[in-house]
């Protein structure tokens, strides 16, 4: 317990010092009263760009935005995820109202009340407010992660994903999700987690509840369960988040060396092809358009010659040359295919020309020199 508070300590250092937060109090109509936000928007966000990110909000906020904040800014910083807004709901001195049921499982007028502020209020403000595509998650852990299954039952559309983390579940709520999830539409994200030393009751019930969702049939629901060694109702939520994002995420990561081998070098197109698809994918699936990395241009590159594929190679550097005008990764891909077509002069007067760009991550004068004068002894031979 002692090391997961000093981890949550950590965390909020991290994002207090580094990540872009903002405290916001707004009146709530359906509450009649405020409602304190803690907000952490993407470290290069622009108000005036015209690109979008997904929305994250978190329930709990007191205690629990914190731990998703700082996953979701780490892991944006090594491009693993996509930068995104985070919003925290504080519930303090609400939460037992907001979280109310009635004997039969349903919730109560305060319920209902919050569930309307979140849905009706809240969301709309933000997407008005700020630059929110239209792939949202939401995060609830005892309670809170009980509650979010309201969505489902509710409005199954307004959110992609839900990471239920150790929920203390309403009886026979389990039942009633269950055809929302098999009638999903769009591709919808389902993670839920406990641990081996969380409450047993808790425990018990969520052991069932995964048994249940496991039936699911629908191609449409990416489920994920996991279940912690040695974690309490608490640690586990140090352990989940990650592994949620991740799983969320998983579309957007850049290629690996397991997809490069298992999926790029199989795929029954070309190498280009399966670029193209991956990032129009993303923009369909996430609702925004994610910028070429330099990690993927290399790694389609490498496919491109290892397949002999020129006609691959010669599209990716004109697509480099498009996304990338000013940094010597235009030249050198450009570069790269003259001279794996064997246009050696041409190649040599790409790399020439990169060295008057801006270098980029891996690509640097002193590459580019040594491309030249590579390129230089094989004219002379």
């Amino acid at each position: 317990m002692k090391q997961f508070f000093n981890i949550l300590f950590l965390t909020c250092v991290f994002f207090n010092g580094i990540a872009q937060g903002e405290m916001e109090t707004v009146h709530s109509g359906q509450l009649n009263s405020p409602r304190e936000l803690k907000i952490q928007l993407p470290r290069n966000y622009d108000s005036k760009a015209e690109r979008v990110y997904p929305l994250i909000i978190v329930l709990d906020g007191d205690y629990l935005f914190e731990p998703v904040a700082g996953n979701v800014d780490y892991q944006a910083y090594w491009e693993d995820i996509p930068e995104c807004f985070v919003v925290g709901v504080n519930q303090e001195i609400y939460r037992s109202t907001d979280f109310e049921y009635d004997d039969a499982g349903n919730l109560t007028e305060n319920g209902e009340k919050f569930y309307m502020f979140l849905a009706k209020e809240l969301i709309p403000y933000l997407e008005s407010k700020y630059r929110v595509s239209a792939f949202k998650v939401v995060v609830g852990h005892d309670e809170g992660a009980n509650f979010i299954n309201n969505f489902l039952l509710k409005n199954k559309d307004l959110f992609r994903a839900y990471i239920s983390l150790s929920p203390d579940l309403e009886e026979g709520v389990v039942d009633k999700i269950k055809p929302q999830l098999a009638s999903l539409e769009e591709e919808t994200f389902y993670y839920l987690a406990t641990g081996s030393e969380d409450f047993k009751a808790i425990k018990s019930e969520v052991v069932e509840c995964d048994a249940k969702l496991k039936t699911v049939e629908n191609e449409k629901l990416k489920y994920t369960f996991h279940n912690f060694d040695d974690a309490n109702h608490y640690s586990l939520v140090g352990m989940g988040i990650p592994k949620a994002l991740t799983k969320i995420f998983t579309l957007y990561k850049p290629i690996d060396g397991k997809e490069y081998r298992e999926k790029i070098l199989t795929y029954e197109g070309s190498p280009y092809d399966y670029l193209i698809k991956k990032y129009d994918d993303i923009k369909y699936f996430y609702g925004f358009k994610k910028q070429l990395t330099e990690n993927d241009i290399r790694a389609i590159a490498a496919a491109s010659k290892k397949k002999d594929d020129l006609t691959s190679l010669e599209n990716l550097a004109l697509l480099v040359k498009e996304e990338y005008p000013k940094s010597m990764l235009s030249a050198y891909y450009m570069g790269m295919y003259y001279e794996k077509e064997g246009s050696l002069s041409k190649a040599l007067l790409q790399y020439k020309s990169g060295l008057m760009l801006e270098p980029s991550q891996y690509i640097d004068k002193e590459m580019m020199l040594d491309k030249m004068y590579q390129i230089q002894d094989e004219l002379k031979n």
